[in-house]
């Protein structure tokens, strides 16, 4: 990634935080590196180096700033727009599949040689995957270390290290401080209590229009599933080693998140996949900015900065969401999944007490409190449903039984790394899923920044609403101005109707 001297000294004698997680400030003078917005004094342009990563600095032989803690900093989004093969490894990088699967299993995912993918993240990150993963594995633990009373060796296989000297060794080299003291410094904090409970805070850059999100998320929550509390968005997880809940709270600068996990080596996708749900990596200065320019849709931006493309924390759970929604109402297609998912927590129970006799849990409890909340149901459960379990119209119940099995087979990529092109050819090939839910998958699961879904109803009529032509060849014309943006563009015109 080319960064100008120029440009990025500007944004760091300015203390701008809409470039932290762009780039990062190496001092050579002090031997830290820092996010952009550091309060620390300017350092002097001849003991300046800029690094695309955090990582990149580390291989420098940089530590971290203990005041602005650089690698919390939001993600660049870069790669929100880019879909090529460094923004897909970055995705898969962030959801631990390094982590899980090695360098070889990222490479796999991406269809490049190691040697080849090793090349092209050095060339724009200034780091390789390994290094990369490295700089993750040490921001994992060192929130662990700061928000858990876990032993150290714990914490160690927890963030992803293949042994306690290795965490060792890298925290000193990354923080220039043992793992003892790092718990030491974080004072009188009190650690969250229950096994596997995390709380911790996520960045993003200003503005954010939480209330557009938590409206977005409230009026599609799923009992059982998710919920939205007092300002609160709850909901149940499925990751990689197991289950887990999660309550993220917008407040002002960044989103309060409390984890619940059944295996802390979840923590990283976790995070990582709530950041994608609330797109806060998002550069809303940028994209508002794209979007004030047509006089229609400027007043909405003075009015609403900030507006976010709520995403998913499963993509497989997105698209059975979109195929449901198919030409019906969300209130409607939020009763055919909850009557779904009632109908799977049925045979969940049915089976759970067929093998040790122990109840089943409630889907949600009778006071509509969160509650015990768990993720969507798989691929392979969806699968094992009876046709009456479905209640919906035979095409749209083999439609997703349909997409189930490509999910299974691999014929189908749903996670947040899939190539864009790839993922949306092969959904089409699917039969009933036409463009609309290609292209609604396109930004919801696989966060492309840029579709705009033409045929919508709502979004015809927030068109109109705002004297915008509001039929679809006319409307993809006029939205070329809303480039790259036009995913944020579909939001506002969804709440414009």
């Amino acid at each position: 990634m080319e960064m100008d001297f120029e440009r990025c000294y500007r944004a760091v004698d300015s203390r701008d935080q809409r470039f932290d997680g762009w780039f990062y400030t190496g001092v050579t003078s002090t031997g830290i590196y820092c996010r952009p917005s550091c309060p620390a004094i300017t350092p002097k342009r001849q003991n300046v180096r800029f690094f695309p990563s955090a990582a990149a600095a580390q291989g420098a032989g940089l530590r971290a700033c203990r005041r602005c803690r650089p690698d919390a900093a939001p993600g660049s989004p870069l790669w929100d727009v880019r879909a090529d093969v460094v923004g897909r490894a970055m995705r898969l990088i962030a959801d631990g599949v390094v982590d899980r699967d090695g360098v070889p299993g990222l490479a796999s995912r991406l269809g490049y040689t190691e040697r080849h993918l090793h090349r092209m993240l050095s060339a724009e990150m200034g780091a390789g995957p390994l290094a990369l993963a490295r700089a993750q594995r040490a921001q994992t633990a060192r929130i662990l270390i700061e928000t858990t009373d876990l032993a150290m060796a714990e914490i160690a296989f927890a963030a992803g290290f293949g042994s306690v000297r290795q965490f060792n060794d890298t925290l000193r080299e990354v923080y220039a401080s043992a793992p003892s003291d790092l718990r030491t410094a974080r004072g009188r904090q009190q650690a969250p209590t229950g096994a596997g409970t995390i709380a911790l805070r996520l960045a993003y850059r200003p503005p954010l229009h939480s209330r557009a999100l938590l409206d977005f998320l409230a009026v599609r929550a799923l009992p059982g599933v998710e919920a939205v509390r007092d300002g609160t968005y709850h909901r149940g997880l499925r990751l990689p080693h197991g289950t887990g809940q999660v309550a993220l709270t917008p407040v002002d600068g960044h989103v309060a998140a409390t984890l619940r996990l059944a295996d802390l080596r979840d923590l990283a996708p976790a995070v990582a996949r709530c950041r994608r749900l609330l797109d806060l990596d998002a550069d809303p200065a940028a994209i508002d900015a794209t979007l004030a320019a047509d006089p229609a849709l400027a007043p909405a931006v003075v009015a609403e900065p900030g507006i976010r493309v709520p995403r998913a924390v499963d993509g497989f759970e997105q698209a059975v969401r979109a195929i449901i929604g198919q030409q019906v109402s969300v209130t409607s297609a939020r009763t055919t999944l909850t009557r779904l998912l009632t109908a799977h927590a049925r045979v969940d129970h049915e089976v759970i007490a067929t093998d040790d006799g122990v109840p089943g849990r409630q889907l949600h409890d009778q006071r509509g409190e969160p509650g015990d909340l768990r993720g969507f149901l798989g691929a392979e459960e969806l699968l094992g449903l009876p046709d009456s379990g479905f209640g919906m119209p035979v095409g749209r119940r083999e439609a997703l039984r349909g997409l189930a099995r490509a999910v299974v087979d691999g014929t189908v990529d749903l996670a947040a790394g899939a190539d864009r092109e790839e993922a949306v050819r092969r959904l089409l090939a699917l039969p009933g899923i036409g463009p609309w839910t290609a292209n609604y998958l396109a930004m919801r699961a696989f966060g492309d920044p840029d579709i705009l879904l033409s045929s919508d109803l709502a979004v015809r009529r927030g068109a109109a609403a705002l004297g915008l032509p509001d039929t679809p060849p006319t409307l993809d014309r006029y939205a070329e101005r809303w480039r790259p943006w036009r995913s944020y563009a579909t939001i506002r015109l969804w709440r414009a109707a």
